[in-house]
């Protein structure tokens, strides 16, 4: 059977993630996912991928993480996931335990979607260059699951470098929620076998 879901950006001026959620749920939807963007540089320097001018809700969507829980606390049975989270925007370390706790709360029905951003002057604020994006992604998905999987996690990488550390809850589903990676260009199908997140 065909399972639907549904990806948008949620913002303070449209509906409220957990009645979107709801309603959702009560659709039939399998999925509910939101879309990342922490702030928009206002140089306009990369271009938008889309094409033409950048939309509103770009620069005004809420925090995935905190929108999906508000779903996950309305629902049962939808699954609630990012599209995307922009991985290069977070310290691997607090991303994992927000990963993890939206994964606890929503009794395991979180689902990680990554990507490395196509805005450079916005991952610039977040102290990542641009040429770097994809193994600085790599590496913050591979320490995540380090922390993840282990009572005792340690990472030593170009990008990331931690010491062992403790970091609790521990997502309900084993491993880890599943990581979707999505990008969009021509290159797409290259780097996905360079970027290999195993």
């Amino acid at each position: 059977m065909i399972k639907f879901g549904l990806i948008t950006f949620a913002t303070h001026y449209g509906i409220q993630p957990a009645e979107l959620g709801r309603w959702a749920e009560a659709a039939g939807y399998e999925s509910l996912f939101f879309a990342e963007h922490t702030h928009i540089p206002t140089s306009r320097k990369s271009p938008f991928g889309g094409g033409g001018p950048l939309p509103d809700y770009y620069k005004q969507a809420y925090d995935p993480f905190v929108a999906l829980a508000a779903v996950a606390t309305a629902t049962e049975t939808l699954e609630v996931g990012t599209a995307i989270c922009l991985v290069t925007e977070h310290n691997p370390i607090t991303l994992a335990k927000t990963v993890a706790s939206l994964d606890r709360v929503s009794n395991g029905r979180a689902i990680l979607g990554i990507g490395a951003s196509w805005n450079a002057e916005e991952m610039f604020d977040h102290g990542v260059d641009f040429r770097d994006r994809w193994k600085v992604t790599r590496e913050r998905v591979l320490a995540m699951r380090e922390i993840w999987n282990n009572e005792v996690a340690e990472y030593h990488g170009e990008f990331v470098d931690f010491e062992p550390t403790w970091s609790w809850p521990k997502p309900v589903q084993a491993g880890g929620p599943p990581i979707l990676l999505g990008a969009r260009s021509k290159w797409v199908s290259n780097r996905l076998w360079r970027v290999r997140i195993a």
